[in-house]
Parts: structure tokens; C-alpha cells; sequence
């Protein structure tokens, strides 16, 4: 599984820890950091949440986990990107069903919010799960998408 991560500074240093984490998850062949390095980057959320939507809007990365202050921001900026669902879950079971209801790609966490080794766990938890293209919830991601291309397109 391949990867991207991305905070601003407000979330740098979980961020930082998320990574070094699925850095040495033997289930993830590939993680890519878009930034920040360090809390003295300013860049904001947005810039940072559309970029690492766009690289798995493009197949270029399979999931991402961002961070921010709260983790609303990012998730609302990624979910601007056609094709990408990206969520915040503080709680594996939330983390649970953003894939295996919603096939999300993205989760998101705020720093500000959770603590390290929770989000973690979650993390961790989280890259086990896997979208059923045959559940009951299928339809329901199916009409998501449909409106999203149609609305597109026009």
C-alpha cells in the first residue's frame, strides 16, 4: 500500500510520528511526505490536503492520513478533489466504517485533539481495512459518485 502524508504545523509533530509508523508497517511499500518538516513551515492546510488528494485522485498513492489543528480542515480540503472521500475518525470505530462503509482514502486526525499513541492504534487498525464493492453500502458510495461526476461535468 502506498501511502502520502501531510500535516501543517499545527500537526507536524503527529504527523511526523504517523509516518515513522507506516514507515515500518510491513503492509505499506511506500510513504510520501508532502510536508511540513517542521513547525517554522507556514503552509497552509488546504494547500497540503488538496495536494495529497490529488496524488491519490491520480493513482499515485492508495490512502493518506493528514494533520492539522483539528483535522476538520484538511479532511474538508481533500474532499474537494473528484474521486477522494477523506474523513476525521478520533475512534477505531469510526476509522472501521470510513472504509468499510464509505471506502474512504483519507483519514485525518487533529493534534490538537488526539494524542499520539491513539492515533496510532488507529492508524494502524485503520490500514487493515478494506471497502466490499458487495456491501449494503456500495449503492450508497455509488450515488456519491454519481453525483459527483455529473455535477463535473456541468
Amino acid at each position: 500500500m502506498r501511502i502520502v502524508v501531510a500535516a501543517d504545523n499545527a500537526g507536524v509533530d503527529l504527523k511526523n510520528q504517523v509516518r515513522d509508523l507506516l514507515k515500518a508497517d510491513e503492509r505499506v511499500t511506500e510513504v510520501t511526505d508532502l510536508g511540513v518538516a517542521d513547525a517554522g513551515d507556514d503552509r497552509a492546510y488546504p494547500v497540503l490536503g488538496l495536494a495529497a488528494a490529488e496524488q491519490i485522485a491520480r493513482g499515485e498513492a492508495d490512502r493518506g492520513v493528514l494533520v492539522c489543528g483539528t483535522g476538520i480542515g484538511v479532511a474538508i480540503s481533500a474532499n474537494k478533489v473528484p474521486g477522494v472521500r477523506a474523513t476525521v475518525a478520533h475512534d477505531s470505530y469510526s476509522a472501521e466504517r470510513s472504509v468499510k462503509s464509505n471506502n474512504c482514502q483519507i483519514i485525518t486526525f487533529g493534534a490538537r485533539v488526539i494524542g499520539p499513541e491513539l492515533a496510532k492504534k488507529i492508524v494502524t487498525e485503520w490500514l487493515g481495512y478494506e471497502f466490499d464493492p458487495e456491501s449494503a453500502s456500495a449503492s450508497k458510495v455509488a450515488h456519491i459518485t454519481d453525483y459527483e461526476q455529473t455535477h463535473l461535468a456541468s
